[in-house]
């Protein structure tokens, strides 16, 4: 896709003026990095002070109607009855099958009013089943161009946007507003932080105040770093139509004893039956940094492959997620050697995440 049909979000003038290179994302054009930062330095600023990132591409959508959560409950796969308004879960769109049509988190405005946040190249798909299964009376409306998304992660997240008049006292996984801004409670760092719905004509302003008040901005490049040490799965590489959230171990986002949600019976029958594969933690014993698509092996026997893999900032070492057989009966602990670039370099299967953080 050219640049010239990639999408852009609202603060793009300032990408620009930051130095920002640039990459094309779910359909958009975003920053990965900045310069005078990098991605290492933007990486550090989240772990141990305080960095903002422009994800105006997240889709948004939005469901009304008398019913609507309950309408949404019965279609994505995690609780929405455990939550109520003002507060916020992460759930998943599955195909009947079991696949992953995207993950996304769920805000509940009131029982008539559920707010969505997909990812970007998925909004469409989203809203194209929701609506298709709204009954009379509920309708799903695709907001993706009226609210810009800034995520300010960090341990000085809270400092920051207290001396900018935001509240941040509200707990983990919910939400406030300050007149048409939302402020979330919610990341993909593995830190305490925040994530501002902002009106697209409103980002800039928002952004500037950030900016001046000593944050520092960071791209797509760190972010990805972040929450692979945290082992969060990227929709696309741990999550897809053929990856399931029993084998991606995201179980943890499905409400098994609701009567209802699409994808139940194929995902019941495969957490019963086992999975033939399962998502587990590498780490390198030596020099070498895994990517996606890598061979894994245990001894002569080739057991899996890698799904997303980096250099960790944080640990500084390879670290990998990897999908491994579950007949292979590799335990945590274990030594298995991934094939990089035609070397077999050895790793230590572990149970992420893969540092110590302070998400709530």
């Amino acid at each position: 896709m050219s640049a010239d049909a990639l999408s852009r979000s609202p603060l793009h003038e300032r990408h620009v003026a930051l130095g920002a290179k640039f990459a094309a994302f779910g359909g958009w054009e975003m920053p990965l990095e900045y310069a005078g930062g990098g991605v290492l330095k933007e990486h550090t600023a989240v772990r141990e002070a305080s960095g903002v990132f422009d994800v105006s591409h997240l889709g948004k959508a939005r469901v009304r109607g008398t019913g609507a959560l309950d309408f949404v409950n019965g279609c994505l796969t995690n609780d929405l009855s455990r939550i109520g308004p003002g507060q916020a879960q992460y759930t998943l769109c599955c195909t009947e099958d079991g696949g992953v049509v995207d993950d996304l988190i769920a805000y509940v405005i009131s029982d008539d009013e559920v707010f969505l946040i997909p990812n970007a190249a998925n909004t469409a798909s989203v809203v194209r089943l929701l609506t298709a299964a709204a009954p009379a009376g509920i309708t799903v409306t695709g907001e993706h161009g009226d609210w810009a998304v800034l995520a300010v992660q960090g341990p000085q997240s809270a400092e920051v946007l207290t001396e900018l008049g935001l509240p941040t006292s509200h707990d983990y996984m919910s939400f406030s507003t300050s007149g048409d801004l939302i402020v979330c409670r919610t990341g993909y760092t593995g830190e305490h932080g925040y994530e501002l719905v902002v009106p697209w004509a409103s980002a800039v302003g928002v952004w500037d105040r950030l900016i001046e008040a000593g944050v520092r901005p960071c791209g797509l490049g760190a972010r990805d770093t972040l929450r692979t040490e945290m082992g969060y799965p990227l929709h696309g590489q741990e999550l897809t139509l053929e990856i399931t959230p029993v084998q991606a171990r995201s179980g943890w986002a499905v409400g098994w004893k609701k009567p209802a949600f699409w994808g139940r019976e194929a995902l019941l029958a495969e957490k019963e039956a086992g999975p033939r594969r399962t998502l587990r933690g590498l780490e390198l014993t030596g020099r070498g940094i895994p990517r996606g698509h890598m061979q894994v092996y245990a001894g002569d026997q080739l057991i899996g492959e890698t799904t997303s893999g980096t250099f960790s900032p944080t640990r500084k070492l390879g670290i990998a997620l990897a999908l491994l057989d579950t007949a292979a009966s590799v335990a945590d602990g274990d030594l298995v050697e991934i094939d990089i670039r035609g070397r077999r370099t050895e790793a230590r299967v572990v149970k992420p995440p893969f540092v110590k953080t302070s998400v709530r």
